[in-house]
């Protein structure tokens, strides 16, 4: 379904982390644990990632200029090489689910997805949807991370 960037705008926070390598996450300063803070469309459709990540025992605050593709609801990064960012779903007031292509060392095709909320409330009935939502993917990919219980210390 077409994807209304302007209606993405705004705070979220990352609840969820999933990747098809664990390397990709499983340490405080593993390549793809980026905590996701804020999302700012621009003027052009494109799409500013302001997000936190933990760098030499301290959290740095950065950002990501996604650019837009025909497919309004894909959007391409220039981190650690040219990646794919897709988003899976949203309803825009609650969650969105995104994926990003990640291929490790060795890998052809990683991925690493992550389920953001606008609150940091728990919601189980979103963590299952983006459970099952992962099980659609053409890579095996699983949550490493579940950041509900809000122990993360990077996450704001």
């Amino acid at each position: 379904e077409d994807l209304d960037i302007r209606q993405v705008a705004g705070t979220w926070h990352s609840m969820a982390m999933a990747a098809s390598d664990i390397s990709l996450l499983d340490s405080e300063t593993a390549p793809l644990r980026v905590y996701v803070q804020e999302l700012r469309p621009t003027p052009q459709d494109n799409l500013e990632i302001i997000l936190r990540k933990r760098e030499n025992h301290a959290c740095i605050e950065g950002n990501i200029m996604a650019q837009r593709t025909e497919d309004p609801a894909v959007f391409m990064v220039d981190y650690q090489g040219e990646k794919k960012i897709s988003v899976l779903d949203t309803d825009y007031t609650h969650y969105m689910f995104f994926c990003m292509e990640a291929p490790a060392p060795g890998m052809e095709n990683g991925m690493m997805c992550q389920y953001l909320a606008r609150t940091l409330k728990a919601d189980n009935e979103v963590m299952e949807k983006f459970d099952r939502a992962l099980q659609t993917l053409p890579v095996h990919i699983r949550i490493i991370l579940d950041l509900t219980q809000g122990k993360e210390q990077c996450r704001v």
